[in-house]
């Protein structure tokens, strides 16, 4: 079994501080391997990252053209969004079409990621609902694809209608059997599988026909990129410099995955630590690579190159992708 690779540098001043280690591949259109870094075979959880797998049924089922569905809503299902107004507007709004409210989600809430929203709530003293939750917008693909097909409330059930079509289209679309799975953060569950399983289903998005499903979900989070994320955020950023041409989805402890439709590619992503820093300098480097994002665009120098900041606002060092990557 191949080791991690060195993937990310932190630089302080002429001193190599920190380095940070991973795994990734990229596979074309055949889902066959043409570049790879560690261990295309190692098992994990590839977390939020996945949500456009986790919303494949929601289109093929029917369910979302049934619903009217828009491509901002397949955005939404396909995010882990900042709970910025244009965030939890439209998924109230989404709710309120299914006749149900905030208490039929099961994600949890929290305070939401957005800054302003955050500080304006806190000033109110204002508690947040789950559609506050980073991940409501999948979830409230899940109650529709549960309002079609009959499921009960409990949607996040192994058992329910909902998880086994997950799972049957996490499977289908990894060719790999999963070996089990591990609760999320938002309290659904998540699919194991293998990095080059990953990116064997995120080439299969990448080369599918464009009336499919998968070609509906990665062109809704190309037209939304604003939705997938928000403001500032790494998978905003990289798809609006990119121009369109890569859907770049972030899951939680270092898993980056990428759809490049014009190529046919598909990329998955980990960082051995968890470490979210270094998860996006490798990908945007990855990116660079592959010809779809500038080495000198604004966004690439603010993930790739990085520069560390001390209280004072003095440049430290820096946060460079490692020779392997590059």
């Amino acid at each position: 079994m191949s080791q991690p690779v060195p993937m990310v540098e932190i630089w302080r001043g002429p001193f190599l501080e920190s380095m940070h280690t991973g795994h990734a591949v990229i596979c074309d259109g055949a889902g066959e391997i043409i570049d790879a870094w560690g261990d295309p075979d190692q098992v994990m959880l590839s977390r939020s990252s996945s949500k456009m797998i986790q919303a494949l049924p929601l289109v093929e089922s029917g369910a979302a053209d049934a619903m009217g569905l828009t491509s901002q809503h397949l955005a939404l299902a396909c995010s882990s969004h900042e709970g910025a107004p244009m965030h939890t507007q439209r998924v109230r709004a989404w709710l309120s079409t299914l006749d149900l409210t905030d208490d039929a989600l099961r994600c949890g809430s929290h305070m939401p990621y957005d800054q302003t929203t955050h500080d304006q709530m806190l000033i109110a003293a204002e508690k947040p609902c789950q559609f506050h939750n980073n991940c409501s917008g999948k979830h409230t693909g899940f109650l529709t694809l549960s309002k079609h097909l009959g499921g009960n409330a409990e949607y996040l059930e192994t058992d329910h209608p909902v998880q086994k079509a997950v799972l049957e289209a996490f499977e289908r679309v990894t060719s790999e059997t999963s070996p089990g799975f591990g609760i999320d953060g938002c309290s659904a569950p998540n699919f194991a599988g293998t990095l080059h399983g990953m990116a064997r289903a995120m080439s299969r998005f990448a080369a599918s026909p464009e009336d499919s499903a998968e070609a509906r979900l990665h062109r809704a989070m190309r037209l939304h990129p604003e939705l997938v994320a928000g403001e500032n955020c790494a998978c905003t950023d990289l798809m609006r410099a990119t121009d369109g041409k890569a859907v770049v989805k972030t899951g939680a402890e270092g898993f980056f995955n990428v759809i490049i439709p014009e190529q046919k590619v598909g990329i998955a992503l980990k960082i051995t630590d968890g470490t979210t820093r270094a998860s996006e300098c490798a990908i945007a480097a990855i990116l660079v690579k592959l010809g779809v994002l500038a080495a000198d665009h604004p966004a690439t120098m603010k993930y790739v190159n990085a520069p560390i900041l001390n209280r004072r606002g003095l440049t430290t060092g820096y946060m460079r992708a490692a020779p392997a990557l590059l």
